[in-house]
């Protein structure tokens, strides 16, 4: 493809954004960027040094005034845009952030998609993937745009990218060598409106792929598991549930890998070796062991990464034990599926503290889960009111309702009892109160710490 002098509109002025602009005037293309928030709340948009005529900021600019022959969406940005229909009506050609950043690089592709699980797995990879030696980049939906890590890779290089359902949708000519779908469960559903275009939109990761390519399905999700009769790329399937004896499973709390042809099953490594708890754990493990043997590591520096691995950040993440309560940090909960997750990780009397901004979920089955293993609910945030109904409804016996988040953490403290659980898992995105996931769990991290340091006086 020809870039130079090409006219770019990139739609959406966050970091991924400001990544595509970045890279396209590398290449020397003539870029046009839009958002419609004001350059005052979009830090680093005027270190771009992009012409003030190029701007269209707090405004949504007239697609005729642009001409352009490419669009670059960022992933926050709906498709149902204005500006995105016009330019699709007009035979525009609409890539997303993450089709620009890896469509000259000749580096191995790892992609990973699914409802959850994607951050835990995605980071297990790139650790795995530094230890075959090669330079290896892990970006994506993890939290650092695609387009500004990837430039000077060459072939001998991995890049590890999350992929989410947003950055798939206006996939082109991207590839991805190695893809894995972990799971599918309803999410984003406000956005792409039914599961089947949810999941139309996560296949995306696949459509590019050649029969020398890889790729990884849950076995156990029978919406992800039909997809591997349709794909032209060889399959592996794994499961935490069933013995597969072709895949990676569980044998008698061992992961194993099986093949059926050659009447093998090689031990990966116990389940009692893994730092990640939880079962649902288990499905990212098995993940990431195809895809690390898939870029030549043996299984031998399998088990032996695997068994390194503490988890990441936001993700059921320890915070500390203080006055004999365990305090967990799982803000990535975003979802009913994740939080429920979470939940069954727990054995211990449970404090949940959830809510925030609703995605298009119903949370009924949720709270039959919350009634059966938390002992106090604490609620917050917009949906706070939708889930204490569910709450109702499902039987939850305690339920308290907090108006900050501060007073929600202070609240569920006052709860917990020794030998018991405070556990951080919104089943919801963090988007009323706070910029996103990460900032709410550093707060529900700084407040716990905050409240033993300094006790709070009665």
């Amino acid at each position: 493809m020809e870039w130079l002098n090409k006219r770019v509109l990139v739609i959406g002025a966050g970091l991924s954004g400001q990544a595509a602009v970045r890279k396209l005037q590398s290449l020397g293309s003539e870029v046009f960027l839009t958002d419609n928030q004001s350059i005052e709340k979009l830090a680093g948009v005027e270190e771009l040094g992009l012409d003030p005529g190029h701007l269209f900021l707090g405004q949504v600019p007239e697609l005729a005034e642009i001409n352009p022959e490419l669009i670059i969406l960022s992933p926050g940005v709906s498709p149902k845009l204005s500006l995105v229909q016009e330019g699709i009506s007009g035979n525009v050609g609409v890539w997303s952030e993450v089709e620009l950043a890896m469509y000259d690089s000749p580096a191995l592709c790892v992609g990973v998609t699914g409802t959850n699980g994607k951050t835990t797995t995605t980071t297990l990879i790139g650790e795995l993937a530094k230890l075959t030696g090669r330079p290896t980049v892990v970006a994506g939906n993890i939290g650092l745009a695609l387009s500004g890590q990837v430039n000077g890779l060459g072939d001998n290089s991995i890049v590890v990218a999350e992929l989410s359902s947003f950055q798939l949708e206006f996939v082109d000519q991207l590839r991805v060598h190695i893809g894995i779908l972990l799971n599918l469960t309803p999410d984003h559903l406000d956005r792409h409106g039914t599961l089947e275009k949810y999941l139309e939109a996560k296949a995306q990761i696949f459509k590019n792929q050649v029969p020398t390519d890889l790729a990884i399905l849950n076995w156990d999700d029978p919406l992800v598991r039909n997809l591997g009769s349709t794909l032209k790329s060889r399959v592996i399937y794994f499961s935490p549930t069933t013995f597969l004896q072709d895949g990676i499973s569980l044998w008698h709390d061992q992961i194993v890998y099986a093949e059926k042809q050659k009447r093998t099953m090689i031990p990966i490594i116990s389940r009692k070796d893994l730092q990640l708890r939880g079962s649902h754990n288990l499905e990212n493990v098995m993940a990431a062991a195809a895809a690390a043997r898939a870029f030549g590591l043996s299984w031998t520096e399998i088990s032996e990464g695997l068994a390194q691995f503490k988890g990441v950040e936001h993700r059921q993440e320890v915070v500390g034990s203080f006055e004999g309560v365990l305090f967990v940090n799982d803000s990535k909960g975003t979802n009913t599926d994740a939080a429920t997750k979470a939940l069954l990780a727990f054995d211990e009397p449970l404090v949940l503290i959830a809510g925030g901004k609703n995605k298009g979920l119903d949370f009924h089955e949720f709270m039959k889960v919350v009634g059966k293993k938390v002992k106090s609910l604490v609620l917050l945030g917009q949906a706070a009111d939708e889930m204490e109904l569910a709450a109702q409804d499902e039987g939850v016996k305690r339920i308290i309702k907090a108006v900050t988040f501060e007073e929600g953490v202070k609240k569920a403290i006052a709860e917990a009892i020794p030998g018991g659980v405070v556990l951080l898992s919104p089943a919801c995105t963090s988007w009323d109160m706070f910029k996103n996931y990460q900032e709410r769990g550093e707060l529900f991290k700084e407040l716990v710490r905050r409240h033993y340091r300094e006790p709070i006086q009665q």
